[in-house]
């Protein structure tokens, strides 16, 4: 496991493009956030404004170059013909997607934690600066709080939940833009489905098992009851999403031919 472990690190920083995807997940995230945040204004708001949620609203940019982070990581072996040099260097196949989900983790957490920070920290002080403060009945943006406390925590594991869930799926397809496609398509076919839907008991349903909708849940701080889900039970479901997604992939990659 050491082995592998060394060998996909390796990979991994002598190759620009996941570093700058990395960034690009930072950058992206805290730009989307501080451009909801700056359309924001006491005037336009209701009490009811969700200033966490609003805050971490560049998530849902940033998981995207979240996710084809975590499909190069296996899809590129495979678009270049270079798993066979790894297996062959390190037979356990076991190991191997092992090392390379430990890796897809490490990497992706401190960059959550930069782009999750760097969000809030920004979109609560334009918030005060618009009024939006907790004098005006709005929660305070700020992380001693243990509610806005729980949803950067949640925030930052959604990102790394979205990075195994995508290098699962791209060990299933072996292929870089098919995988993207059905990333892609699990995110944001739930909630878009959602809201065609005119029967409230299946928009909720499709809420509820959506990964996305689901998962995000973990960062909404107002207005908890009744939610779809609680926070921690939607990121459970998008728990579930990615395990079952590697189960799929790790037994494929066992199983099948390089």
């Amino acid at each position: 496991m050491k082995d592998a472990l060394r060998a996909e690190w390796t990979k991994f920083r002598t190759v620009r493009g996941p570093v700058w995807l990395l960034a690009a997940t930072v950058v992206s995230t805290v730009a989307l956030s501080v451009a909801v945040v700056a359309a924001q204004s006491l005037s336009s708001s209701t009490g009811g404004l969700d200033t966490t949620k609003i805050s971490l609203s560049g998530i849902d940019l940033g998981q995207v170059v979240i996710a084809v982070l975590g499909i190069g990581v296996m899809s590129a072996e495979y678009g270049q013909g270079m798993i066979r040099v790894t297996l062959a260097a390190l037979p356990r196949r076991f190991a191997v997607m092992a090392a390379k989900v430990a890796l897809i983790i490490g990497v992706t957490l401190p960059a959550a934690a930069l782009a999750v920070l760097g969000s809030l920290v920004i979109g609560g002080t334009i918030l005060s600066g618009h009024g939006l403060t907790a004098a005006r009945g709005y929660r305070a943006v700020t992380l001693t709080d243990a509610t806005v406390l729980r949803a950067a925590v949640g925030a930052v594991l959604y990102l790394a939940l979205i990075a195994v869930l995508s290098l699962a799926i791209a060990t299933v397809v072996r292929n870089s833009a098919v995988a993207i496609g059905t990333v892609i398509g699990l995110l944001y076919l739930f909630p878009i489905l959602a809201g065609l839907v005119t029967d409230p008991a299946w928009s909720r349903l499709l809420q509820q098992i959506g990964p996305m909708t689901a998962g995000l849940t973990i960062t909404t701080t107002t207005n908890l009851r009744p939610p779809p889900l609680g926070p921690w039970t939607g990121l459970g479901v998008l728990a579930a999403w990615a395990g079952g997604a590697l189960v799929v992939g790790g037994l494929l990659f066992r199983l099948r031919d390089a």
